[in-house]
């Protein structure tokens, strides 16, 4: 029986919103992610809008799974922290009015010395964040890929249980080099959300190469098996970029997956 739940990446689909949606529904998801920075913004949905959506939501038998802020800095980087910050506890408001109980956020680049006034700047700021999400309901799943199993787990570790988690995102481990199932291995028990994409390396351009989910270099049956083995609940969420067949892709992967529950 499968035991996660399966969202779709809406930007991905390049329509409507409200066309996305329906897409959305008609492959068989049970909800979607919206990208809180370029999809979705908090200061672009008034209340009357955020009625609206969730009425949509309810009638396509839709959940928000989860919510999306991919900043290009991460949080150990000090250049507009601030506004920053300031920028993800709005996404975090946003997700919890419309009942997402996960943001996706990019966590960055780990100090290299955990003595190191940049990691305690770090540690600062993200312990600012889970505070505010405890508040509101809103579990922080930072993607991670730069550094390793070992100091990710030591991070992640120096809070308390279940404040920060992380977001498994096949493809940017592999494209660091890292194996995404040693990841589940070492750091399952911190994974909140899933990214349910693909890819295979091109050897000649030294580059990873997204492909259609299954297809690729990232052994889902075994991840999600592994991830079993901690009692994964969460929500594992098709994203497909550069795909001259987006819908046929996602509604494959919506198939693949189900096949492995």
């Amino acid at each position: 029986m499968t035991t996660f739940r399966i969202a779709a990446q809406t930007r991905c689909f390049a329509q409507s919103f409200k066309k996305a949606l329906h897409t959305a529904a008609s492959i068989g998801c049970d909800g979607v992610q919206f990208d809180a920075r370029s999809e979705l913004l908090p200061s672009d949905i008034s209340d009357t809008g955020l009625r609206q959506l969730r009425k949509m939501l309810d009638d396509l038998n839709l959940r928000v799974g989860s919510l999306a802020f991919p900043t290009r800095r991460g949080y150990s980087d000090l250049a507009d922290l601030d506004r920053r910050v300031s920028a993800t506890l709005d996404a975090m408001r946003l997700a919890s009015s419309l009942q997402a109980r996960v943001l996706v956020c990019n966590l960055g680049r780990l100090p290299v010395n955990p003595e190191s006034s940049d990691w305690g700047t770090l540690a600062d700021v993200i312990g600012t964040l889970t505070t505010h999400g405890m508040r509101l309901g809103v579990q922080l799943a930072a993607r991670a890929g730069f550094d390793s199993c070992v100091q990710l787990a030591d991070f992640v570790g120096s809070f308390p249980e279940g404040t920060l988690s992380l977001d498994l995102h096949p493809v940017n481990l592999m494209a660091e080099g890292h194996s995404p199932t040693e990841f589940v291995s070492a750091l399952g028990q911190h994974i909140a959300h899933v990214h349910a994409v693909d890819s295979v390396r091109d050897f000649s351009a030294d580059r990873n190469i997204e492909v259609e989910l299954g297809r690729g270099s990232a052994d889902f049956p075994a991840l999600l098996g592994n991830l079993e083995e901690f009692e994964y609940r969460g929500w594992v969420t098709i994203e497909r970029n550069g795909s001259a067949q987006t819908v046929e892709d996602f509604a494959n992967a919506v198939k693949f997956l189900r096949s492995l529950g």
